[in-house]
């Protein structure tokens, strides 16, 4: 019998559909190399500010925000925030089981 996909599946797929979001992802594999030292936040345990990566687009802050936003509700990203900013890092752990998802058979 074939796995079914689940809604959170769906919109992985959704989130992982779109050049920016997919660029995102791609820049916080290394966040040092692709990204300013911040004045709050460490580029590696804190994530990178929400300002950086606008401004790395070449989006609004609400674009960014959004797709900010989709690729932390599909677990794909962690959010923290620090005084009045968010930073963003990958979920390493839930990227590899989107991995292993995008490789089984279904």
């Amino acid at each position: 019998m074939a796995n079914s996909l689940t809604v959170l599946d769906v919109e992985v797929l959704k989130a992982l559909g779109n050049e920016k979001r997919l660029a995102i992802l791609g820049w916080l594999v290394d966040p040092v190399a692709h990204f300013p030292a911040q004045r709050d936040g460490d580029l590696v345990e804190d994530g990178v500010c929400s300002v950086y990566i606008a401004g790395k687009l070449g989006v609004s802050a609400p674009t960014a925000s959004e797709h900010l936003r989709l690729l932390t509700a599909t677990g794909l990203l962690r959010a923290r925030r620090i005084k009045q900013w968010t930073f963003y890092r990958r979920d390493e752990e839930r990227i590899a089981a989107v991995q292993r998802m995008l490789g089984g058979g279904w």
